[in-house]
């Protein structure tokens, strides 16, 4: 078995990603880090099960970028939300978001993250899905209307930042709530522990100066 020099600061995750919120989690976390933005695009394929679509992009962001990345850890990461049969990803404009936000008031639908990890080898170690169920306020049309007017909606998958301004229409989670965010930490945290990413956590090097949360901001 071939063995891989864990993360450190020397030796930095590459995330394929460079989403505010993943980033911001990574910096909550301590893992050092280097965000690497892919350049696929993010369109729902026919896989049977939403958690495979989710996976399934984010191995293909890892792919797109592995190549710049050698001897590198990589991990890669995809959010959707699903209410019955709809899955939803990121809103492209206005009306995209009113939609969601309409499809999703006064019921609970799950939010599903799908993240994988490749070892410096560019080899597939860990593949996951997690799953969060979300309940919704009765949203009235003027909350929809002044939301979307704040701008947050755009680049969210549902339509809603869970740790924004979003908050206010969440009446209650079952599961994780990083997962929400973009990341789920004790998942990822775990499966990089069990694939040699990590030798242990909390991690032994000291944070950065900034010791302000991001997600606290």
């Amino acid at each position: 078995m071939m063995l891989h020099h864990p993360i450190d600061t020397n030796n930095p995750l590459v995330l394929a990603s460079i989403s505010p919120r993943r980033k911001a989690i990574l910096k909550q976390i301590g893992i050092p880090f280097e965000p690497a933005g892919s350049m696929i695009e993010e369109t729902l394929h026919k896989e049977t099960q939403p958690a495979d679509i989710a996976c399934h992009i984010a191995t293909q962001k890892v792919e797109s970028i592995e190549h710049a990345y050698r001897n590198r850890w990589i991990l890669g990461a995809d959010t959707i939300v699903v209410i019955d049969t709809t899955i939803f990803g990121k809103p492209k404009n206005p009306g995209e978001c009113r939609d969601m936000l309409f499809s999703l008031k006064g019921k609970t639908h799950e939010v599903i993250t799908g993240f994988c990890i490749h070892d410096p080898g560019k080899k597939l170690v860990h593949s996951e899905a997690v799953m969060t169920k979300v309940k919704i306020k009765e949203l009235s049309n003027t909350e929809i209307e002044a939301y979307i007017n704040t701008g947050e909606p755009f680049g969210k998958a549902g339509a809603y930042a869970i740790q924004g301004i979003g908050s206010f229409m969440i009446e209650g989670i079952n599961g994780s709530y990083t997962n929400v965010v973009g990341l789920p930490v004790f998942e990822v945290v775990n499966a990089l522990v069990t694939c040699g990413g990590l030798t242990g956590f909390p991690l032994n090097f000291s944070l950065s100066s900034d010791k302000k949360s991001p997600l606290n901001q």
